[in-house]
């Protein structure tokens, strides 16, 4: 498989994804599901696109679903796809929900420690890589605090939580991690405000490690920006809150307009639709729709 996208429909880790985004110069798409329709939306539209896909569930879903129904809902989705298809752990604060996943079965994990020091952070992601290797498990760490955008403080907007590109070089180096999420002035949620990515610092990261560089909070990000961090070497978005916003649009909608006799079927379905366009909308943005032209 390497060097070359692969479709069998078995899930796959990180690595293969963003060695390819890497190289060619676009980004992958990584999109949180919750349910059965939500991880169907977003492997139809990666199949639809010919887009290789990551699809990602977190703490704030995985209590819906459960982790080993989380691999079944998702191995089924990727059996239907024709397209590479990876299940991602997404920000996992504890070391026992990213063993249980290892566990259950997912190909990737996140192991997201940022919140601690330097070199707590060091100390808990080894502890995750050495657990992950033993099962090919690839592993994405965070190092700098992204924050959201509806805290009081938001972190990422200064300079004193964003990534050093010195501590960049040596926390992978000393971790061995597959992927790092990086903090450049970007935020989780919907920006209320124009983000500015500081696109110095993320050279200078790109300069200090050769890990593939992730984006966290996709959802708002001016499309100009988006690309000069393609370009400079982020090969993985994150996209939740424009999914979560569409999805629950959709579903006002349809009540409202079923005047007190909606059947949550069709609730569903059409937020399924919407859910499924936002993940179409980002593969064009990121540049990864046609990526995959066959096995």
């Amino acid at each position: 498989m390497r060097g070359k996208l692969m479709s069998n429909g078995e899930l796959i880790g990180l690595t293969e994804l963003l060695k390819d985004a890497c190289e060619k110069r676009y980004a992958m798409g990584a999109f949180n599901f919750c349910n059965a329709e939500t991880a169907q939306a977003v492997v139809e539209a990666a199949s639809a696109l010919r887009s290789p896909v990551i699809m990602m569930i977190g703490p704030m879903e995985i209590p819906l679903l459960g982790v080993r129904a989380a691999v079944d809902v998702a191995k089924s989705a990727a059996r239907e796809a024709g397209v590479p298809v990876c299940l991602h752990l997404d920000h996992a604060y504890e070391y026992e929900l990213v063993a249980e996943c290892v566990e259950a079965g997912f190909p990737s994990v996140m192991i997201d420690a940022s919140r601690m020091t330097f070199e707590d952070n060091i100390r808990l992601t080894t502890r995750v890589v050495e657990i992950a290797r033993a099962k090919g498990v690839d592993v994405e760490a965070e190092l700098g605090a992204v924050g959201r955008v509806d805290d009081s403080v938001v972190e990422g907007g200064n300079a004193t939580s964003l990534t050093s590109p010195a501590e960049a070089a040596e926390f992978c180096e000393r971790t061995g991690v597959d992927a790092l999420a990086v903090a450049i002035g970007n935020a989780h949620g919907v920006y209320t405000r124009r983000p500015e990515l500081d696109f110095d610092r993320l050279q200078a990261i790109r300069d200090a490690t050769s890990a593939p560089l992730v984006l966290h909070g996709g959802s708002g990000t001016p499309l100009e920006q988006l690309r000069r961090a393609i370009e400079i070497g982020v090969s993985k978005v994150n996209v939740a809150s424009e999914l979560s916003r569409a999805y629950l649009t959709a579903v006002e909608k349809a009540v409202a307009n079923g005047n007190g006799k909606t059947w949550y079927a069709q609730a569903l379905i059409e937020a399924k639709a919407a859910f499924a366009a936002v993940v179409a909308d980002w593969m064009n943005k990121l540049g990864s729709a046609g990526r995959f032209l066959g096995s």
